[in-house]
């Protein structure tokens, strides 16, 4: 694995959801042995945030110049997905 990849877990107000997709995310790269780190932040902050980040990973639609790759899902809430959810933040980090 290259440098080590920073992924940007936005939800509505960035109290609960973004932390619990965020530790989700982190625990299903590290089982297919890909570190990365995280941050959280609501929906509206996306573009201002996206500096040095090479991932969004929302729950929520994001507005703004946002000029990286972003995943838009629920499947780490649900479970519903998550596996193709999970390959397409793969690809998109280029692992």
């Amino acid at each position: 694995m290259g440098q080590q990849k920073c992924i940007l877990v936005a939800c509505g107000i960035a109290i609960a959801t973004s932390k619990v997709v965020a530790m989700a995310v982190e625990e299903a790269l590290k089982e297919r042995g890909i570190e990365v780190i995280t941050k959280q932040c609501k929906a509206s902050e996306v573009a201002r945030l996206v500096k040095g980040i090479d991932l969004v990973l929302t729950t929520t639609p994001v507005s703004g110049n946002i000029n990286v790759p972003v995943i838009q899902t629920l499947a780490f809430l649900t479970g519903v997905g998550k596996e193709s959810i999970i390959q397409q933040i793969i690809k998109a980090l280029g692992e």
